[in-house]
């Protein structure tokens, strides 16, 4: 009897042991990186100035030829779709901690790390292209660290006057005399200044962006690598074709409507409806 006691003892601390090794070994989360690769067609993009001889050069598809200067747009609205189409949301609310500043004059922006993603294999990507409508105010209060990054002097990414954030900043030189053109995208609200509770939806310059994966992420003992290409190409090139001119190279400005504005947020962040991935596309997935 006693011998039978000391077994079943020694097989129910094997089974602790064996679950023990188990859990230490099968993770229930890890992180996924984003990666940000800013091209025109298959080339990263160099800024420069003016009369930069490094900036990379692109030709449109009307035969303008330009260079971009500054080139910056908010990510937000995270979220990953697993092979069986469950969609996990990444902090889709927070600002602070969901949502970051891409700046090709900044390396270290082109890369944001998504943390404690569930373990799975996940074959879908989905942000927006901005802020969207419900928490598009410049609110320090609620979210100080994406107003901060938002508002300092080399990122510059709020519209005072339209009570959000600017979603994109381009800016550049086109033609043989190298013009400066701008073009700077967000949404507006109508309302009173200071009183959120009088707010309504202007224009609707946010995008949910959804792309599918070159490969499945596995998430758990490795973290993945997801590179997104942004192609810039499409900003003259894309949906609809735009030839720079004096009137509508600063967008929006007085002399351009807002109408004017949604060609460019349409040709980068697709129209919202058949075209939901605009500029943008994976170019792979690492697993290791």
């Amino acid at each position: 009897m006693k011998k039978t006691t000391n077994y079943l003892i020694l097989v129910a601390v094997s089974c602790v042991m064996i679950a023990c090794s188990k859990n230490e070994h099968s993770p229930v989360a890890n992180n996924i990186s984003l990666h940000f690769n800013n091209t025109f067609k298959n080339n990263t993009i160099v800024l420069g100035g003016a009369n930069s001889v490094d900036a990379s050069s692109n030709i449109s598809d009307s035969a303008q030829v330009h260079h971009l200067s500054e080139l910056k747009y908010v990510v937000s609205n995270i979220r990953l779709v697993k092979a069986d189409g469950t969609e996990v949301p990444y902090n889709v609310n927070d600002l602070d901690k969901g949502a970051t500043v891409v700046n090709q004059a900044k390396p270290a922006s082109l890369d944001y790390v998504l943390t404690n993603i569930p373990v799975g294999k996940y074959r879908q990507l989905k942000f927006g292209l901005g802020v969207k409508q419900e928490i598009n105010t410049l609110d320090q209060v609620r979210f100080p660290a994406f107003y901060a990054a938002a508002g300092a002097n080399d990122t510059d990414m709020m519209w005072q006057w339209a009570t959000g954030y600017r979603f994109t900043k381009i800016e550049g030189f086109f033609g043989s005399e190298n013009k400066a053109f701008q073009v700077h995208t967000g949404s507006t609200l109508n309302g009173e200044g200071g009183k959120p509770e009088t707010y309504t939806q202007g224009v609707d310059a946010y995008r949910d962006i959804t792309l599918d994966l070159t490969a499945a992420a596995v998430v758990g003992n490795n973290a993945p690598k997801i590179t997104v290409k942004a192609d810039f190409d499409k900003l003259l090139s894309g949906q609809t074709k735009v030839i720079l001119t004096a009137k509508n190279a600063i967008t929006p400005s007085l002399h351009s409507s807002m109408a004017a504005m949604e060609v460019f947020v349409n040709n980068i962040g697709g129209n919202g409806k058949e075209n939901k991935s605009g500029m943008f596309s994976v170019e792979r997935v690492e697993n290791d």
